[in-house]
This record gives C-alpha cells, sequence and structure tokens, in this order.
C-alpha cells in the first residue's frame, strides 16, 4: 500500500497528495496525520492537491474529515494547488469543504497560517512556565 508522506515544516505539515487516493490510503493518510499532528505540536497543515487532475466527492469528503481531524487537534488546515477545473468539478457536486480554507500555491499557505496565527489572541508561541502561570523566558 502506498502512503502520503507528510513533511514538516516549522510548525506546519506539508502532505503532498501525488498518487490517486484509494479508500485504504485515505484512512491511512488521516491517521498519519493525525499521529503526526499530535506528536510535532503543529498547528497547521496544507495539503498540496496540484498532482490530482480530478477530485470526486470521495477526496472531496476526504478533506473535509482530514480538515476536522486537524481542526480537533488544534491545527488549520489549508489546501493549496487547487485547479480551475477541480474547483468547478466540487462546486458542481455541492461539496462545501467546511473549515478548509484554500491557496493557490504553498507559500500563500504558509502565509495564510502565519496570518490567521497571528490575527488570534489566544495563540502565544511563547511556552508557558505551567506552575507560574506566565510565560517562561529563555536566559
Amino acid at each position: 500500500m502506498e502512503r502520503v508522506p507528510i513533511l514538516k515544516i516549522g510548525d506546519i505539515l506539508l502532505v503532498s497528495i501525488q498518487i490517486d487516493m484509494s479508500d485504504q490510503t485515505a484512512v491511512t493518510l488521516q491517521e498519519d496525520l493525525a499521529e503526526r499532528i499530535v506528536a510535532t505540536g503543529c498547528h497547521g497543515v496544507i495539503i498540496d492537491i496540484t498532482a490530482l487532475d480530478i477530485v470526486d466527492s470521495f477526496v472531496g469528503r476526504m478533506l473535509s474529515t482530514i480538515a476536522s481531524i486537524s481542526r480537533v487537534l488544534d491545527a488549520e488546515t489549508v489546501v493549496v494547488g487547487m485547479r480551475p477545473a477541480v474547483a468547478i468539478t466540487l462546486v458542481e457536486l455541492g461539496l462545501s469543504l467546511n473549515g478548509i480554507r484554500t491557496a493557490l500555491n504553498v507559500e500563500r499557505g504558509m502565509e495564510l497560517i502565519a496570518t490567521t496565527r497571528d490575527d488570534d489572541p489566544g495563540y502565544d508561541d511563547e511556552p508557558e512556565d505551567v506552575e507560574s502561570g506566565t510565560a517562561a523566558t529563555s536566559p
């Protein structure tokens, strides 16, 4: 069985789908990604679908499910590299991809995640000193 690679870039996980997604590949990707989000503490997931020529309802549901899993684990999902034909197909199929933001390419996707994090008053990238409840500072 083929696996979709998951790369870590800073505090973002990059998933580049280069293969046709079977049911088992999708389930494996969802499990692998959830484990990597927890293991790395990443707050962003970028799914690159540049290589996909077509997206059917199965792939659309898979993207929505991945976004939901990521959101529960405190990571935002951005889909990048969507071709015009893929966007048209998703709209025609009535798939709204709730919880998924889109960007034209990986660079813009990373900027979108960074901007969202900067705009979130609840997000603080400094570790907190659990005993005192204050931000820990490095000497």
